[in-house]
């Protein structure tokens, strides 16, 4: 089983969905998990409401700090994007790939959404990839 770690500053939108979503799609074939290189306080609401219109539970999701551990376990190791630029784990990890997803904090509903949607839609992608 593949072992895929979701990296972004705060680990509270972006990385906390994709956790969710490949966890619930992968079917025994991959497992993830989360972490931030500056987590928040929280999983953005927003977010934890967007997971949850498809019936994915985030609401006892917390941020987590990313550790070398966590980046030596994983077979691959994905960004979301970087919106602080000073602490961008592309900036401390090597051999990353790099979705480039906007950032939820801070958006509507719907904006939130498509950016499930999409993470959704890599999801389904790398899993073929798997």
């Amino acid at each position: 089983m593949k072992r895929i770690l979701f990296v972004c500053v705060h680990n509270s939108g972006r990385s906390q969905m994709a956790e969710v979503l490949l966890n619930g799609m992968a079917g025994g074939k991959a497992v993830a998990e989360s972490a931030g290189t500056e987590p928040g306080e929280a999983v953005n609401p927003v977010a934890v409401k967007a997971m949850a219109e498809l019936g994915l539970d985030m609401s006892g999701a917390r941020p987590k700090l990313l550790t070398q551990e966590m980046v030596d376990r994983a077979d691959r190791v994905i960004i979301m994007g970087c919106s602080v630029e000073e602490s961008c784990p592309a900036l401390f990890l090597p051999n990353v790939e790099d979705w480039g997803l906007e950032d939820p904090s801070g958006k509507a509903l719907e904006k939130v959404r498509e950016i499930r949607d999409e993470i959704a839609r890599r999801m389904r992608a790398l899993l073929e990839d798997l």
